[in-house]
């Protein structure tokens, strides 16, 4: 039998799972950990925790995890939730399952860091990792700006604009789901049906026109829908980072509203924080 934490603390492993988002008394630790109700499905939940366990406890790239049977019991939870829990960890790339022998700690992706302090793009981030990056699923529509895009671009009338989705794969994987929406008179179907590879950013500081200024992000995380599932080839309802920025150009005016979502595991976003 394996145990679910490898350094001497006996109160370590309840540490851990109550960082992961779960409930544990540690005065009087029950005999199996429950996950704590939220929003998201149960396997959802327990993967977090199992992915904090593997990161945190002292596991190795190639460390065998505990078995399955004790895994269920510890994290309370049936043997086909833990099943769904460990297949969205293998989907990740944190673990790989071998068939009649175990679950393994797998060797960690590359992983995409950036300040954001700084604006960039996805492409000039990874660039700095040496990692490749590419489009996929892109898709290019104009049409009339729905009542949340005019809200996010600062406008009340209507206004035609440029949407622009796609998929971001990184070393072949799919890290990223972003949409864009820009009105018309800063960037057409034309603008962007040739050359363009899947950064609307930098494609509007190549043309050198508007003049940009800064960006407003606001951060959350959310469970991914059908669609993002889909997208992004992950389980439904599996954690997401989304960032929604509004683009300004130096009139103040919003050149760009995007909504972007990033997989955990392939991005690791810091901010520097100086003291006032």
């Amino acid at each position: 039998m394996y145990n679910i934490s490898k350094r001497s603390d006996l109160l370590q492993p309840y540490y851990a799972c109550y960082s992961a988002g779960f409930q544990v008394n540690l005065l009087n630790p029950p005999a199996q950990l429950r996950v704590r109700t939220d929003q998201r499905p149960l396997y959802a939940q327990a993967s977090e925790a199992l992915r904090k366990l593997v990161q945190g406890n002292g596991y190795a790239p190639g460390d065998r995890l505990p078995s399955e049977i004790e895994l269920s019991q510890r994290l309370g939870i049936s043997r086909p939730t833990l099943r769904e829990a460990l297949h969205q960890l293998e989907e990740e790339g944190a673990i790989v399952r071998k068939h009649g022998v175990g679950t393994f700690v797998a060797t960690p992706q590359p992983v995409i860091e950036a300040g954001l302090e700084i604006l960039e793009s996805i492409d000039r981030m990874a660039e700095r990792r040496g990692l490749s990056t590419a489009m996929s699923e892109a898709q290019l529509e104009e049409r009339s700006a729905s009542d949340r895009e005019l809200e996010g671009l600062g406008i009340r009338g209507p206004v035609q604009v440029t949407v622009v989705t796609r998929v971001i794969m990184a070393d072949g994987e799919r890290v990223a789901r972003l949409t864009d929406v820009v009105p018309q008179k800063y960037l057409s179907q034309a603008d962007v049906s040739e050359g363009f590879h899947g950064s609307v950013l930098d494609l509007l500081l190549a043309r050198g026109w508007p003049v940009l200024s800064h960006s407003r992000t606001e951060l959350a995380a959310e469970a991914a829908d059908a669609d993002l599932a889909r997208a992004l080839h992950i389980p439904r309802g599996a954690p997401l980072l989304r960032l929604e920025a509004k683009l300004y150009a130096q009139d103040n005016g919003v050149v760009d509203y995007s909504t972007s979502y990033f997989v955990p595991g392939y991005f690791r976003f810091h901010v520097v924080r100086r003291i006032g």
